[in-house]
């Protein structure tokens, strides 16, 4: 039987990943995977098989965007968790015909030193972000090797900047984290126009991210964006409002970090004057696809909604993930379809401006289409059509056959 081993570096990652993973295993391929952060959960949901005992850290994998993070990566043992997995990534890839990359320079170099064949897709990198990429060494080195059979960019604009510098061809087929967020029907009110409202009353969407506990000092800032927006966006009648949450944020944890806001819990709706959030556990497809606009501290989240063609407004936390400067290099790699405020993370200003910011996004989508075409037009040359995972896995099956 052919074998393919899996090889990813983050929570965004391991999702591309399973679903690259589900449609080899459905073409009769044995598929295990190798997350090196977090505990693939992405991948046990697709019942593909996660090799060795994995951890979590605190840092989320995102100790490389601060010393601080560093030094926590440090004394929590990761380097130590890293070297563990490499050496279970090197025993387990001597039986299998191909290893598939999903992420950055470190699984990329993990698999050259595996001396297997090697399919990668670099979803951590893009053009956009300095126009012309930069990859980290010894990634250029590992990428033109002869092992590396395929390389996959996350954008065209990354496609062509990468053949040119690798002297190679790199293929842009989409992105399959795309995928799951088409996954579920949209509701009926917002099938015909994703990113314009049909009525007066219009959607948004609030993604607090899934990473815990830093989703819920996200949520908790976004319940402050709320009670600052204009007093008719704040009748339900006039604005839904709507949080798509990870099953591990409890409903318990919701309602005590309201309650200090002076938000009461009621079934699964938060209220606070006229005020009404819904929360939805485990359904972040519709909450996306219902949503006019979206208020997010995200990263794949965020680029899915640029997919599917929604403005997106961002705001900044204190991390590890949504910091100002991960919000500032998103906007950079998504577009226009993008904006933030400027204040720092918590503040009067930043609150403010977020308030602001959505009643104009919104003002602007209930004018007419022309804002709701600019971000469609955006998100596909950002991010996409549907259909990566199964352009991908066309390509991997190619390798193993040929």
């Amino acid at each position: 039987m052919t074998r393919v081993l899996l090889l990813s570096n983050g929570h965004g990652e391991d999702l591309s990943g399973s679903l690259i993973g589900q449609r080899l295993q459905a073409r009769g391929v044995a598929v295990a995977a190798v997350p090196l952060v977090g505990h693939g959960a992405a991948y046990r949901q697709a019942g593909l098989s996660v090799l060795g005992q994995t951890r979590e850290f605190s840092t989320g994998g995102l100790g490389y965007t601060s010393l601080g993070g560093r030094l926590t990566e440090v004394f929590q043992g990761q380097a130590t968790y890293l070297l563990q997995r490499l050496g279970l990534f090197l025993r387990r890839s001597r039986s299998v015909d191909l290893v598939v990359v999903i992420g950055d320079v470190l699984p990329v170099l993990f698999a050259w030193c595996s001396r297997r064949p090697v399919v990668t897709y670099l979803v951590a990198y893009s053009s956009y972000y300095e126009g012309r990429l930069r990859l980290p060494w010894p990634c250029g080195v590992c990428l033109r090797s002869r092992r590396f059979r395929r390389v996959f960019s996350r954008d065209a604009l990354s496609a062509a900047d990468l053949s040119t510098q690798l002297g190679r061809r790199v293929q842009f087929l989409g992105n399959p984290f795309l995928d799951p967020a088409l996954a579920t029907p949209a509701a009926p009110e917002a099938q015909a126009a994703p990113s314009a409202p049909t009525s007066s009353r219009q959607h948004l969407g609030l993604l607090p991210g899934s990473r815990l506990p830093e989703a819920q000092r996200n949520l908790a800032l976004m319940l402050e964006v709320l009670v600052r927006l204009p007093p008719p966006l704040q009748q339900p009648e006039r604005l839904g409002l709507t949080a798509a949450l990870v099953k591990d944020f409890q409903a318990g944890q919701v309602a005590e970090l309201a309650a200090r806001q002076g938000w009461r819990l009621e079934g699964q709706i938060l209220r606070r004057g006229s005020l009404e959030l819904q929360l939805r556990w485990g359904q972040f497809p519709t909450v996306l696809q219902r949503s006019n606009l979206l208020l997010s501290m995200t990263g794949t989240a965020a680029e899915q909604a640029v997919g599917l063609g929604k403005p997106v407004v961002q705001l900044a936390g204190c991390g590890p993930q949504f910091t100002p400067a991960f919000a500032e290099a998103q906007r950079r790699l998504l577009g226009s379809s993008l904006a933030c405020t400027d204040g720092e993370p918590g503040s009067e200003q930043s609150l403010i401006g977020c308030a602001e910011l959505l009643a104009s996004q919104l003002k602007a989508l209930g004018e007419g289409p022309e804002w709701a075409e600019r971000c469609r037009s955006n998100g596909l040359e950002r991010i996409g059509g549907p259909g990566g995972s199964a352009r991908m896995v066309a390509e991997i099956l190619a390798v193993l056959d040929g």
